[in-house]
């Protein structure tokens, strides 16, 4: 079904007209200097479209939250954990609801973390929801950087692969990505390049108008219009659009942003007692008393001298203020603090979904608490120990030499691959039956049983395992480096809690 939208008037005063069919398969990149009327054409696209597709709307001010009173937006407050984000974008496109996902009050990385996170649980639905959506991200520059900034290169690496996902390969599972930047240049090139459609707003700096000329298929020479566009004003091009360069006017919209461009408004005549409302405090102003310290006084130069010229201290002597050092632990009972402490982060069911620099982080936070002296272990090292804990096994199991081939065979996988390696070798080394796609998943840190199957894939293709079926059609994976194979397993079986819930 072809469905058109008015997005305002072209040229000659005819209708500028949005096919929304090709919209969804090909994608939109619009691009403005601020105040350019970026957020108005994004507003007028999903107030024209609202009645035909279903809308997600990355919202970073807080902007779009309004089109919840017209158009029934469900608002989904940015402020929660990554693993409630990823359900939540997951029920999202179960029930093909339209939302707007507000980041307003985080910073910028939490706002990247969140964004991704919803982001990939809309992307990792399972493939019998995948209807299509509109994603609408303002501010594009902020989730898919072209360089590194402040933020951590954890949390730029999540948000880019997320916008990589959306623009790259969103369309097969229904994601339409629509974009908007202020600046090209900030934004990563393998996220614009995959748009066919552009809306391009007035721009200043030289390096933007000519990457804003050659995505029109400009000459050079006819960048320079870009700086005499009018608020509102773009230059539209793409499928979906018009196959020649065309400038529109962006038509009115129904719903208001909570913020507005700054507008001239008359000074107040001023008072005659002006200087009296100035300087004459108000009341409330006495209730909280204002606290300065008093500097100390100037010590004499005859007792610096003095003490200046005392003998130094004996290096044996334990001075009053001096900190004691902590004890010394055995190295037994550190090691067991320190599993204690590994252990009681991951019985948290949501420490599958979390990045392993999170876990990390948290991990320093409770050795610390806990004054477990001596230096942490690194992050690389506790990535490996966090792999072997989720791979359930028991201390009987890690003694024999079966378990310390596996762990051999492991050094040679990626940190991020490590836990679900070693949780199908210990299925194999104990004969237990092969782990569905869910536990898979889970042992990923994803809710996708598809990315389950692709690992299992490139496993093998690795040389790493053989993966094959029995006669009933249950699966078996084989190690020939350590000569032994799981069980056969349901694929399609539950996820089974905790890997280490069910050793136990």
């Amino acid at each position: 079904m072809q469905v058109g939208i008015d997005m305002g008037l072209a040229t000659g005063g005819s209708s500028a007209t949005l096919d929304i069919e090709e919209l969804l398969a090909t994608r939109l990149l619009v691009q403005g200097n601020s105040g350019s009327g970026k957020s108005h054409l994004l507003r007028r696209l999903l107030e024209q479209s609202a009645q035909w597709v279903q809308q997600v709307i990355i919202d970073p001010e807080g902007d779009f939250v309004t089109l919840s009173d017209k158009f029934g937006h469900v608002v989904v407050d940015g402020e929660r954990t990554e693993a409630e984000l990823a359900g939540i974008a997951n029920r999202i496109r179960q029930h093909r609801v339209s939302c707007v996902l507000t980041l307003e009050g985080l910073d910028v990385e939490q706002q990247m973390r969140a964004a991704a996170a919803f982001l990939n649980g809309m992307f990792d639905a399972d493939r019998e929801f995948w209807y299509p959506v509109l994603v609408v991200v303002d501010e594009a520059q902020m989730f898919a950087p072209s360089v590194a900034g402040d933020v951590s290169e954890d949390a730029r690496k999540m948000s880019l692969g997320a916008m990589t996902n959306l623009m790259c390969r969103g369309r097969k599972r229904g994601l339409a990505g629509v974009i908007a930047t202020q600046r090209l240049a900030k934004l990563a090139k393998n996220v614009a390049a995959e748009a066919s459609n552009f809306l391009m707003g007035r721009t200043f700096l030289d390096i933007d108008m000519a990457r804003a000329a050659d995505l029109l298929g400009m000459d050079r020479r006819q960048a320079e219009m870009f700086r005499d566009l009018k608020r509102g004003n773009f230059v539209a091009l793409g499928p979906a659009l018009s196959r020649r360069p065309l400038p529109i006017q962006i038509g009115t919209v129904e719903t208001s942003a909570r913020s507005s461009s700054p507008k001239l408004m008359p000074l107040p005549d001023a008072p005659q007692d002006v200087e009296d409302l100035i300087f004459t405090p108000d009341p409330e102003e006495f209730q909280r008393p204002i606290v300065r310290r008093t500097p100390p006084a100037p010590r004499p130069t005859t007792d610096i001298l003095a003490e200046l010229s005392r003998s130094a201290p004996a290096a044996t002597s334990v001075q009053p203020e001096a900190r004691v050092p902590q004890p010394e632990l055995p190295a037994e009972e550190r090691e067991a603090r320190v599993a204690a402490v590994l252990t009681e982060i991951l019985d948290d069911p949501g420490s599958a979904f979390r990045t392993d620099s999170v876990l990390y982080q948290e991990f320093l936070v409770r050795l610390r608490m806990r004054r477990v002296p001596g230096s942490p272990m690194p992050l690389g090292e506790f990535r490996r120990r966090v792999a072997i804990v989720r791979s359930g096994v028991d201390a009987e199991t890690a003694a024999t030499e079966a378990w310390a081939a596996a762990l051999a065979l492991s050094s040679g996988v990626s940190d991020d691959l490590q836990g679900v390696f070693l949780m199908l070798a210990k299925a194999a080394v104990c004969g237990e039956p092969c782990p569905s796609d869910a536990r898979i998943a889970r042992a990923y840190g994803t809710h996708s049983a598809r990315r389950a199957r692709r690992l299992l894939g490139y496993f093998e293709e690795q040389g790493i395992v053989v993966v094959h079926t029995d006669f009933s059609g249950k699966r078996i994976v084989a190690f020939p480096d350590m000569n032994s194979q799981t069980a056969p397993g349901d694929a399609n079986g539950p996820d089974g809690g905790d890997t280490r819930e069910a050793a136990e």
